[in-house]
């Protein structure tokens, strides 16, 4: 039916109508039906009535091959908008399918216009004839509820005014008729009387709409369909009940006159806004029923109080029986009756109170947190609640602290312990004044009285017991200078015993002396000094020393105090510095010198810094803020040790001389300093002492000793060819991992090179040994650490005469010490091993010490130094090859 609505020569409209024109192809016509219609069909107006069964049974799909036209599956046509016929007749066709669509049927429909009567002029002398009323039309008509009958019960008559001319046959359709509830009414067919087959419920039904249908013998329908409107009348067959079956409000007690309760709202299904339905409200009892505190509102059902007397702890619910009645309350109305609960709030309206008005309690001196006394109060709140939790206060007697009170969470009641010992010779009773209040503040009801705070009195008696001593009080302190000789008197710890109020016939022992500064005079406490009081100790903390004390009695008891020593700061201690100094060249050329005064504030900074004459030259010396000190070069120095003589001194003058060793190193922090430690023995400015001059003297004449015995055993001068590297070592021995200082070798036959280039020479010896030349296999590198001192730095070669300087200055350019070598070697090994570990293209690679690697001719000692993979026992047997001048040495490389 929808696609009827659509417009004519949309999409829609062409697909229905092929699909049309191939149903009618399939499908059997029915008998063609001829409507007479008015020339001017308006819009949704019924036009007239088929009956489709009698083409199809119970047809599932209708359509209409004319869009302009609409049918209900009553068989009724519609006209979809406004149509106005020509003389000519209009036809159409409706299409039938059932569900299967196994059949369909085609029902043509023609429409032809009325043709106009003629009237005839009236003459003036005719009468005039009235106009009668139709009688098809709307007739109002109403059923009433739960009628007796008798059934079937005549309802109305529908009368067509063309059963005049015609014979015309009445139906009807609609709900009661052939929709739900089927059957409820009937037409007559020949007469047009309606009838009611059974009585009608309006709760379930209230009104029915019914068409009427008025149809010739040929099917022709003069009239439009006639909508019957059949309304159910209501009948008060339903009292009305309660929403809630169980229905509980509460209330505050005490609450002010007409404080609402609720509302209770009432149900009833009989038509609304009738008197059936308008329903009024009573209280019937209440119960308790006296005094009354509860009414109504007749209409809207809300419960108020009528008196500000509501208590809850006389009566903590009430019950109210109520009836709800229809017909506005009259007696012949319908009712329902129901119960109401109401229970009361409960408020902080009663204060607690004691059992008792006074208490008495027992306690021993000096005991503490012990519980003496437990305290009962009743209040007629509401248990476990705030309203009856009870809260305790002393509120005079405990001055001092010794007492408190607590709430038992179980029981509620004030519990009272020593919190503080008492002393039973100061008081031997005390008397408190306790107080009690509930959690939640008290309820300020009209009805109510003020409250009252409830008070009860504890007497708490003190039982005397011996305890021995008191130290009081438990620190005491004294004064004494810093620096105290030993063997002076203080004044000690004195401790009392309460029952005499005296301190006679206590003994004194000290237990706490941390350094043993003191002993204790056992009859009067007094200390005596066994050693220097000393401010600085790490045993004073903040200019304090502490002692412990015990004092005890005849019987052993006894008290513990302490004694504080106030020790006041004496200017004992000058400036103290670090005299291991380290300046790395390559990060900054000067140190940093901050000097540690172990004295107070009041004897220590601003320091004065003063830099001895002898050092000025090479060094300058500016103080910083008081408290620190720049040491500086005054040019770039060899790297060596130094002595810088300096003198600090404090506020007060009070100073100390200090000998500062100053390291020059090639470095950039102290820590990659690699000089090594023998090197300060080489320091100006050493004063021996007599036993070490004689030392001296007396290795020097047992070294005379030794080389003129190697001049006597000096072997035949023999001329070899010798290739000398640079920096050779010439078949010097040097221990690399020594951790002492080692001596210094100043004989005239052991010289360092003192050219840079490689010599050979076949006519000459190299060194000489006692006049004698030496005859050597190969050449001989110096091994320092497993690495060769050959140094190639900046492209050329340096001997170690040119990296000294001037500043050893030594007598003979053939004598060289031991510490003057390492000089030499120990920034060029350095530097030797930072290149070896950067190339990346190892051009450094021969430099490496490889173990056990071919280096470019044998040797018969093989690897010598610390480089060595042999054992220490193994790989000597060479010694027993040696020449005669080095088997003496070899005997002492072995171990024995």
């Amino acid at each position: 039916m929808a696609a009827a609505c659509a417009a004519p020569g949309s999409t829609f409209s062409k697909q229905l109508l092929f699909l049309l024109l191939v149903l009618v192809l399939l499908c059997n016509a029915c008998q063609k039906v001829s409507l007479q219609v008015p020339s001017h069909l308006k819009a949704e107006k019924p036009i007239g009535k088929v009956n489709l069964e009698e083409c199809l049974k119970s047809p599932s799909l209708i359509l209409s091959s004319d869009p302009a036209f609409r049918i209900l599956e009553d068989g009724t046509i519609y006209a979809t908008h406004d149509l106005l016929l020509s003389s000519e007749k209009r036809g159409f066709s409706i299409l039938l399918s059932d569900s299967q669509g196994q059949e369909q049927k085609k029902l043509e429909i023609v429409l032809s216009a009325r043709e106009k009567k003629a009237f005839r002029k009236r003459h003036t002398k005719e009468p005039v004839h009235k106009r009668s009323k139709r009688r098809w039309a709307p007739i109002p008509c109403s059923l009433m509820e739960n009628s007796l009958g008798p059934f079937p019960q005549h309802v109305q008559r529908i009368q067509s005014d063309f059963s005049q001319n015609y014979s015309i046959f009445y139906s009807i359709s609609g709900p009661g008729v052939d929709k739900e509830p089927f059957n409820l009414f009937y037409i007559e067919k020949d007469t047009g009387d309606i009838y009611c087959t059974r009585s009608i419920d309006r709760e379930e039904y209230d009104q029915f709409m019914v068409y009427g249908y008025a149809t010739t013998a040929d099917g022709y329908a003069p009239e439009y369909p006639l909508p019957l409107l059949f309304k159910v009348e209501d009948d008060n067959d339903n009292a009305p009940y309660f929403e809630t079956k169980l229905t509980v409000f509460s209330v505050p007690e005490n609450c002010r006159y007409g404080t609402s309760v609720g509302q209770v709202t009432a149900i009833d299904k009989d038509e609304p806004g009738t008197l059936h339905t308008r329903l009024k409200y009573k209280i019937l009892q209440q119960i308790p029923d006296h005094p009354k505190h509860f009414t109504v509102h007749p209409d809207t059902g809300v419960i108020t109080t009528t008196t500000p007397l509501l208590d809850r702890e006389k009566c903590d619910t009430y019950k109210l029986v109520m009836e709800v009645r229809d017909m506005g309350g009259q007696p012949f109305g319908l009712f329902t009756t129901g119960t109401i609960t109401i229970s009361l709030e409960d408020e902080n309206d009663n204060s607690p109170c004691f059992t008792q008005s006074s208490y008495f309690a027992e306690v021993d001196e000096n005991r503490i947190d012990v519980e003496i006394l437990r305290m009962m109060v009743q209040d007629q709140d509401l248990p476990n609640t705030p309203h009856s939790k009870a809260v305790y206060k002393i509120l005079q007697g405990n001055e001092n602290g010794n007492f408190k009170i607590t709430t038992d969470p179980n029981t509620n009641e004030g519990v009272l312990c020593v919190v503080k010992p008492l002393n039973y010779e100061v008081s031997r009773q005390v008397t408190l004044q306790i107080s009690v209040l509930n959690e939640a503040q008290f309820t300020n009801a009209a009805n109510t009285q003020p409250p009252t705070m409830c008070t009860a009195t504890v007497t708490v008696k003190i039982k005397d017991r011996d305890e021995g001593p008191e130290c009081l009080p438990p620190v005491k302190v004294i004064q004494s200078k810093d620096g105290l000789p030993a063997g002076q008197q203080l004044l000690g710890y004195k401790a009392m015993d309460p029952e005499t109020s005296s301190g006679e016939g206590l003994r004194y022992k000290m237990v706490g002396d941390e350094d043993n500064w003191f002993e204790i005079n056992e009859s009067t406490g007094d200390l005596r000094t066994v050693k220097v009081l000393d401010r600085e100790s790490k045993f004073v903390k903040n200019n304090q020393y502490n002692i412990s004390v015990v004092a005890m009695d005849s019987v052993g008891r006894s008290c513990t105090g302490t004694l504080v020593v106030l020790l006041e700061d004496f200017n004992d201690h000058p400036p103290q510095i670090d005299k291991d100094i380290t300046i790395c060249q390559q990060e900054k050329d000067y140190a940093v010198l901050e000097p540690v005064d172990l004295d107070g504030p009041d004897n220590g900074p601003p320091f004065q810094f003063l830099l001895d004459n002898s050092s000025s030259k090479l060094w300058t010396l500016e103080s910083q803020d008081g408290k620190r000190a720049i040491l500086r070069q005054r040019h770039n120095l060899n790297y060596n040790y130094y002595s810088v003589p300096i003198q600090i001194q404090d506020r007060h003058g009070f100073s100390a001389k200090h000998v500062l060793s100053v390291r020059v190193c090639d470095c950039t922090i102290p820590s990659e300093c690699r000089m090594a430690i023998e090197e300060r023995d080489v320091k100006p400015n050493v004063i021996l002492g007599k036993w070490a001059i004689l030392a001296m003297v007396l290795g020097s004449a047992l070294l005379l000793c030794i080389l003129f015995t190697c001049f006597c055993v000096t072997t035949t001068k023999r001329t070899v060819k010798k290739c000398f590297p640079d920096d050779v070592a010439q078949q010097n021995l040097i221990v690399s991992n020594t951790e002492g200082p080692g001596e210094e070798v100043t004989e005239a036959n052991i010289r360092l090179p003192t050219q840079t280039v490689n010599i050979c020479d076949t006519s000459t010896s190299v060194g000489t040994l006692g006049g004698q030349g030496i005859k050597t296999q190969q050449n001989f590198e110096m091994v320092k650490g497993g690495y060769t001192l050959e140094s190639n730095k900046g492209g050329g070669h340096h001997t170690l005469e040119s990296s000294k300087g001037g500043v050893l200055g030594a007598a003979d350019t053939g004598r060289y010490a031991y510490t003057d070598w390492q000089t030499f070697t120990q920034p060029r090994l350095g530097e030797k091993v930072y290149l070896c570990g950067q190339a990346e293209e190892h051009k450094h690679c021969d430099d490496y010490v490889r173990s056990y690697n071919y280096e470019g001719k044998g040797s018969m000692a093989g690897s010598v130094g610390c480089c060595s993979d042999r054992q220490e026992e193994e790989g000597l047997e060479f010694l027993d090859h040696l020449e005669p001048k080095f088997r003496t040495l070899a005997k002492t490389c072995v171990k024995k």
